[in-house]
């Protein structure tokens, strides 16, 4: 298992399986607790939005472009977690005649996700009740898991752990330390963040342990996999921003200029780039496993593929 002792897995398995129990939160009990949110704050923070680099927009219309990008976030989640639960449930039927303690922490890393899927169904309610009339999510979320659970099972494990890591970032980085933010939404990224934790350890496993099966014309094809994959999300991120920005310019209450809409456009594109594909390419932990199941001329690949996105 590279870098992780055979050992050492099993009871990483049960680590996963006593956390999950421990932090286990329930939507309404824990995280809404009857609260709505405010949308006289910011939702998603300067380090993940970049509306602070628009210098040409009022600080009303920048706490707007949080408002949307921040529920284009949750909106997101919601898209990805499909995708992630399938997959889960099938790893699972690995070890129904074996590993036990494996088992259950992949069952309950499935029930987490259904949980989460059903968090964010009702944050775009919320917000939705909330906010003028026009907003479009441009995928269907059934159409996006198939499309992703296509590709071969490393591709789509090393993209969930990817997707897995960079949530831990930017919550740690920037949800958690920006107190400007809605309160509700801080929390609903706060409890997010505790069971996908768990689940970045598990996606690491997995992704190891099917690594471990392949020959080397397999993780060719793997890596082009996974290629593909970030493509597929950059294309999701272009017609997601793009539908963002059309619909600011719809209820910001003035007629943008051109230019305005141009930088608009070309800034919400790269925020969301950052936020779905940079952060999590560069976060060390996915670098390092990426290291260790790929060789020098597939990271090579990788990197010339995703180079016009890292800019």
């Amino acid at each position: 298992m590279n870098a992780v002792l055979k050992s050492e897995v099993p009871g990483r398995y049960a680590h996963c399986i006593e956390v999950s129990k421990r932090i286990r939160w329930e939507i309404d009990r824990d995280v809404f607790k009857g609260r709505g949110f405010d949308f006289g704050r910011e939702f998603l923070p300067n380090g993940l939005s970049q509306v602070d680099r628009l210098e040409f927009l009022a600080p009303s219309e920048r706490k707007v472009m949080s408002q949307i990008q921040g529920r284009t976030y949750a909106y997101m989640f919601g898209l990805i977690e499909r995708s992630i639960n399938a997959k889960v449930l099938e790893l699972s039927r690995d070890y129904w005649f074996g590993d036990q303690v494996a088992l259950e922490a992949l069952i309950r890393f499935s029930d987490e996700e259904l949980k989460h899927q059903e968090l964010f169904r009702r944050i775009e309610s919320m917000i939705g009740e909330g906010m003028p009339k026009g907003y479009v999510g441009t995928q269907d979320a059934n159409a996006v898991a198939q499309a992703v659970l296509s590709k071969s099972t490393w591709a789509v494990l090393a993209l969930t752990c990817h997707i897995e890591l960079f949530t831990q970032t930017h919550y740690k980085q920037s949800i958690a330390t920006d107190e400007r933010l809605d309160p509700l939404y801080r929390d609903v990224f706060l409890f997010h963040w505790r069971e996908e934790s768990q689940h970045a350890i598990l996606d690491e496993l997995e992704w190891r342990r099917i690594d471990a099966t392949l020959t080397d014309s397999e993780r060719d094809a793997a890596v082009d996999d996974l290629i593909a994959l970030v493509g597929a999300v950059d294309g999701i991120l272009q017609a997601q921003s793009q539908a963002d920005v059309d619909y600011f310019v719809a209820i910001c209450g003035r007629i943008p200029s051109r230019e305005e809409r141009s930088r608009l456009a070309t800034a919400t594109l790269a925020a969301y780039r950052w936020q779905y594909i940079v952060s999590g390419v560069q976060e060390p932990r996915f670098q390092q496993v990426l290291g260790e199941l790929t060789t020098e001329a597939q990271r090579e690949k990788i990197g010339a593929a995703l180079g016009p996105l890292m800019q």
